[in-house]
């Protein structure tokens, strides 16, 4: 069988995947020889590069623990590149049998491989489709068909809102997802930063960008990524480095105490003033962190 099989046809093999690039970065199998080109270039530049993803997927498993524990039973993630061991719907599962994950990347590798080990499981979708482009993700049938936008939803953004150019106004952007959840729902984001190691972080984002890949790195300092909670409450401890939201020891946390803070991430909770009478699920009303919406 050819290395390739599990590629979907019509893919241009020599053009990057960040989605794939990162699934290298983690030590996964379904990437992509100009995948790992990226991937090597990008150690070169930022040798801890494999440390931030797997803080990052700490930071993920935390924070929908998190969610889970407190009710919520619905997840959109988008951006969410190939579901490998570990993946959200695994992680909210050892809370609460029942919860429904529906996927969502634009690599179209990602989905086809999302959907080929999501075969046998009803309460799961993997989705091809844009985050820039809200109206699209949130009709496809196989959102409307698992999530009930009448109840709360975890909207979750990991390592994907920084690819979201200035023109494209970010803000308003994810303002259109909010306006469609339910109050009770959350926004998860971790957001690369460039505030700290600004010229190493500059070679990264122009690794990306010679690489051929469609993306670019549009860093955002830790105040623009506050803004995009606006019309949430932050949960405590707010916007903080990745690493630092909640950790639950030691191996949550690298040695190198810059890698800790490369990456912004927060939680954020949509207000539940104003729904019906018996509308919030139980439990999902954490108090919003000092100084937040």
């Amino acid at each position: 069988m050819s290395d390739l099989d599990w590629v979907p046809e019509g893919i241009d093999v020599t053009v990057p995947s960040v989605a794939r690039t990162y699934d290298y970065l983690l030590g996964g199998a379904h990437n992509l020889a100009v995948d790992r080109a990226m991937g090597d270039q990008m150690l070169k530049v930022l040798p801890g590069a494999r440390d931030l993803v797997r803080l990052n997927r700490a930071f993920l498993r935390r924070a929908v623990t998190h969610l889970a524990e407190r009710g919520v039973r619905q997840f959109l993630d988008i951006g969410s590149g190939i579901p490998t061991a570990g993946n959200v719907h695994e992680i909210v599962r050892d809370v609460a049998q029942g919860c429904r994950v529906v996927y969502v990347d634009k690599d179209p590798v990602a989905v086809a491989h999302g959907r080929l080990l999501l075969a046998d499981d009803e309460n799961t979708a993997a989705v091809q489709a844009d985050l820039r482009e809200p109206e699209d993700v949130l009709s496809r049938p196989e959102v409307t068909g698992l999530l009930d936008f009448d109840q709360p939803v975890a909207l979750l953004l990991l390592l994907v809102v920084h690819f979201v150019r200035p023109e494209e106004e970010p803000g308003d952007l994810l303002a259109r997802y909010r306006d469609r959840l339910a109050p009770g729902s959350f926004m998860v984001i971790s957001h690369a930063t460039a505030d700290d190691r600004p010229q190493t972080m500059a070679r990264a984002a122009d690794t990306v960008r010679e690489s051929r890949s469609k993306d670019n790195l549009v860093y955002r300092t830790r105040a623009e990524v506050t803004a995009l909670f606006d019309g949430y409450e932050l949960v405590e401890p707010g916007v903080v480095g990745h690493a630092l939201w909640r950790p639950g020891g030691a191996g949550d946390i690298a040695d190198k105490a810059e890698d800790n803070t490369q990456v912004w991430a927060g939680v954020g909770r949509k207000p539940a003033g104003h729904e019906p009478a018996g509308h919030e699920l139980p439990g999902v009303g954490d108090e919003p962190a000092a100084g937040g919406r």
